[in-house]
């Protein structure tokens, strides 16, 4: 009788044990700082996912942004020594390689120091989870750099008050071993609709303004990306087939990239990048990006 009374309260204590585990949910993952030089935060499982082959290209094939590229890289350079540095909104026209700058300077960088930098992407809709994040990095002894590309907020869109504290506020502030680079099409992040919506339905417009405002003060660097010329298109494109060694004639190449930026009505990065792709394709040549 005893021995049923003793399986039945196993039984008992196993169940238990099997519902704790379930509301304490899946351990938090072990981050291998060694996987890789770039992440990618999974704020499901708290895991820093890495990404052993990023997508980008090298420093030397942006063209036309020279003088924000320095001023990025010297920022990246001096946190990466670890001395001050500010975050950064490369902020302006699209297609004008924002994203493509921060992937290739982080990788100059990390390259010419040989220090522990690396680079941790968080997506847009996980801004949310930046406290969780920062709970991780702060404790850890690597130099990180946080990406957010293409951020922005729409109407009712409250988010962004996690990203405020996360970059400057809160009582224990941004660790120093973290910096927040974004891009964004937008200067203050907002539309403006959104922010001309505030001021004129707010008891106090100024105020309500100010609030919205507030985010992109809290980075210490604005790079802005502007429309490029004619020259400087051509010099992306010339430095592209230069550089993978495509071998067309520079009136002909010259005359299809014009033609091209045409039919998608503007000049970019982008564009010239797409046109590159196009022309290897028909030569029948790879492309190796690194």
């Amino acid at each position: 009788m005893s021995d049923d009374i003793n399986a039945q309260v196993l039984a008992e204590i196993r169940r238990l044990a099997a519902a704790v585990e379930r509301l304490a949910g899946p351990p938090p993952a072990v981050n291998d700082w060694n996987a890789a030089d770039c992440f990618v935060w999974v704020p499901a499982n708290l895991k820093l996912q890495p990404v052993p082959r990023p997508n980008r290209i090298a420093l030397t094939l942006i063209r036309g942004v020279d003088h924000v590229r320095d001023i990025l890289h010297e920022n990246t350079l001096r946190f990466a020594e670890g001395y001050p540095a500010n975050n950064v909104l490369l902020w302006g026209a699209r297609g004008m390689g924002k994203s493509s700058l921060v992937k290739a300077v982080h990788e100059d960088v990390r390259a010419a120091t040989g220090g522990p930098l690396k680079l941790v992407e968080v997506h847009r809709e996980d801004i949310a989870s930046l406290p969780a994040l920062m709970d991780i990095l702060k404790s850890s002894e690597q130099r990180v750099i946080l990406f957010c590309d293409d951020l922005s907020f729409d109407h009712d869109d409250t988010a962004y008050k996690s990203l405020k504290a996360a970059l400057d506020g809160g009582i224990e502030g941004r660790p120093d071993n973290v910096l927040f680079y974004a891009t964004s099409n937008r200067r203050h992040l907002l539309p403006r609709n959104m922010m001309e919506n505030e001021q004129s339905t707010a008891i106090n417009p100024s105020e309500a303004v100010e609030e919205k405002v507030s985010l992109s003060d809290r980075f210490g660097l604005w790079l802005g990306f502007h429309k490029c010329s004619q020259d400087d298109y051509l010099a992306m494109i010339d430095g592209y087939a230069a550089h993978f060694d495509l071998g067309l004639e520079q009136d002909v190449l010259h005359a299809e990239a014009l033609e091209w930026a045409t039919t998608r009505g503007g000049r970019s990065g982008r564009v010239a990048w797409q046109y590159i792709q196009d022309l290897a394709g028909r030569l029948r040549k790879p492309l190796d990006r690194s």
